[in-house]
Formats: C-alpha cells, sequence, structure tokens
C-alpha cells in the first residue's frame, strides 16, 4: 500500500464534492499524488485493491470516465466488471437498486455509476454496503473530473487559493461545472462562469460566483478557462440562436487567446466540439492542459477506489 498524508477520509462513498469539507479535497488531492507516479513505470501495477472487484455500471454513454475508471482498477491490481445499460436487466425492467444488489451478492466491492438521474449513486450508497462513486449523475455532479481538473491546476499553477478560474459555456446543464464550483470556493479560488443568459444561472452569485454573459469583457482576468461542451442533448429547444452564434460570441479561438493572461491554462473535460466552443489550434496548442486532464484522471480515480475502499473496511 502507498503511503498516504496525515488528513484522514473515513467516508465509504464519493457522491459529490459539495459535501465534502475542504481538508478531505485536499487528502484526495494529494492521495492522488501518490498514485501518479504508477503510470510512469514499465509495469503499471500497484496491488493496492487486489482481491477486490470493481464494478462499472454505466448507464450513460462514456469514452473517456469509464476508460479511465477500469484502467485505475487494473492498475491497482482489482478484478473488473462492466455493466453498460443495454447489457443490463434494467432492459427487462429491474431496477437499479435490485441490479446492484445482484451483483454486490457476487463479491463487488466497489461500484462506479453513471446514470441519468441525479442522486442515484447516493441512493445506491444507502442500499449498498460496497463503496459507491459517482461518475456522473444527470445534472448533479460529477466529483471525479472536478477533482482532476483541480489536480491539474495545482500541477501546474501551485495551490488554488488566490487563483482566478473561468468556467466557459452550457454552466446550467453542467455537472462538471457544479462539482468545480463547490471544490473551488472551497479551496479559496475565485471562481467565475461565462455564456449566455439562458446557460448561465444569475443566482450562482448567491454562491460568491462571478457571473459574466460576455466573454470578451473576462478574457484578460482569469488564469483558467475551463471550456465546457454544449449539451444539446440536455437542452431545451431555443437555449441560443446557432452554433455559429455561439461561436462567434463564446469561442475560444486564438485571437481571444492573445487577450489572456500570459501563461493562461485552456481546459476541456471534453468530448469537444471542435470549431464550436474551442477552436483546434487552442485545443491542441502550449495553453491546453487537455491531454493532461486526461491522464492525470487515472491517479484521482485510483485515489478515490483506494480512499473509500480503506474507509469501508475500517467502518
Amino acid at each position: 500500500m502507498l503511503e498516504t498524508p496525515t488528513r484522514t477520509w473515513t467516508r465509504k462513498d464519493l457522491l459529490g464534492l459539495e459535501e465534502l469539507a475542504r481538508d478531505e479535497i485536499l487528502h484526495l488531492l494529494d492521495t492522488a499524488r501518490g498514485f501518479a507516479e504508477i503510470s510512469t513505470r514499465s509495469i503499471k501495477k500497484a496491488p493496492a485493491l487486489r482481491g477486490k472487484v470493481v464494478l462499472n455500471l454505466f448507464f450513460e454513454p462514456s469514452t473517456r470516465t469509464k476508460t479511465s475508471f477500469s484502467l485505475a482498477a487494473q492498475r491497482l491490481s482489482a478484478d473488473l466488471v462492466d455493466i453498460v445499460k443495454e447489457a443490463s436487466s434494467s432492459v427487462k425492467g429491474e431496477s437499479l437498486v435490485d441490479t446492484a444488489r445482484n451483483v454486490e451478492a457476487m463479491g463487488v466491492d466497489i461500484v462506479v455509476v453513471r446514470h441519468q438521474q441525479a442522486g442515484a449513486p447516493a441512493l445506491l450508497a444507502r442500499s449498498l454496503k460496497a463503496s459507491v462513486i459517482n461518475a456522473g449523475d444527470g445534472t448533479h455532479e460529477h466529483p471525479t473530473q472536478a477533482l482532476l481538473d483541480l489536480y491539474t491546476i495545482r500541477d501546474k499553477l501551485g495551490e488554488l487559493a488566490g487563483r482566478k478560474i473561468a468556467l466557459v459555456g452550457d454552466i446550467t446543464h453542467s455537472r462538471v461545472a457544479r462539482s468545480n464550483i463547490w471544490a473551488l470556493r472551497k479551496l479559496g479560488a475565485e471562481v467565475g462562469v461565462i455564456g449566455p443568459r439562458t446557460l448561465v444561472p444569475g443566482a450562482l452569485r448567491e454562491l460568491g460566483v462571478n457571473v459574466h454573459y460576455h466573454l470578451d469583457e473576462a478574457l484578460g482576468h482569469y488564469d483558467v478557462f475551463n471550456i465546457l461542451r454544449i449539451q444539446l442533448e440536455r437542452q431545451r429547444r431555443g437555449m441560443f440562436p446557432s452554433v455559429r452564434e455561439y461561436n462567434a460570441l463564446y469561442g475560444i479561438d486564438l485571437r481571444r487567446l492573445k487577450r489572456m493572461k500570459p501563461g493562461v491554462l485552456i481546459m476541456h473535460p471534453g468530448p469537444i466540439n471542435r470549431g464550436v466552443e474551442i477552436s483546434h489550434d487552442v485545443a491542441d496548442g502550449p495553453n491546453s492542459v487537455i491531454l493532461q486532464q486526461v491522464a492525470n484522471g487515472l491517479a484521482v480515480r485510483m485515489a478515490a477506489m483506494v480512499l473509500t475502499q480503506n474507509a469501508r473496511e475500517s467502518a
């Protein structure tokens, strides 16, 4: 077992960042730093979860998150089971809880769940003895994505206190935005949200968040721009006039990049709509840390699995 920092973790589940204290978030990030080294080895394995079984229970499409959790489990020497909605008994009418309980009865220790309904991971956590990790629930939260975003910023810029972080795009429908806002504010960062009025709730000001409806007025203020995908599949029609107009008003291209701070970080949780929210040359340019985000996701998810499992066994 790799050594972890002196802060403690007592939760058997990771359901969201709203409920976590500042020290818990830092403990998870510090633990992830210890696991990052595993990916640099010629043999990318550690015995931390040897003999444990991890279930990926995904009811929404996913490439990055599902693959990241799978690789994280394998690098920790766990056995891995994958179930997607189309291959589960839910298509026959079985409830989510019954599906999970039946698989848990076969010896599953950790359930990683992505579901279209907000609150589904919390429901499972109350029903299962296994640890439950939220891999995205509706428009509620996506805690491990936000954690890997924080990890990446800390790795590049140092501690988050006093840093200025902007989230650009579809804030209303973004679980990534919600998790980032909760965590960044707790760690002392200044947070701004930028986008059309139809996609950026003005009520976020009550959480101490800066709200901008015009991207160009905020370009020189922030150290990091985390650009969110336009989630057309979750939107009602008419949230903005057209993709072309959205790109003209909120797309990040070289012209706008030149007006940002020197050394600004450009982030994106993926998948990228190139030419809509971000141009090719910015996504692949020197200010982009998008691929580093993906790589850092492995360490963060390894830390989440080990900490929740250790807490479960210590309870």
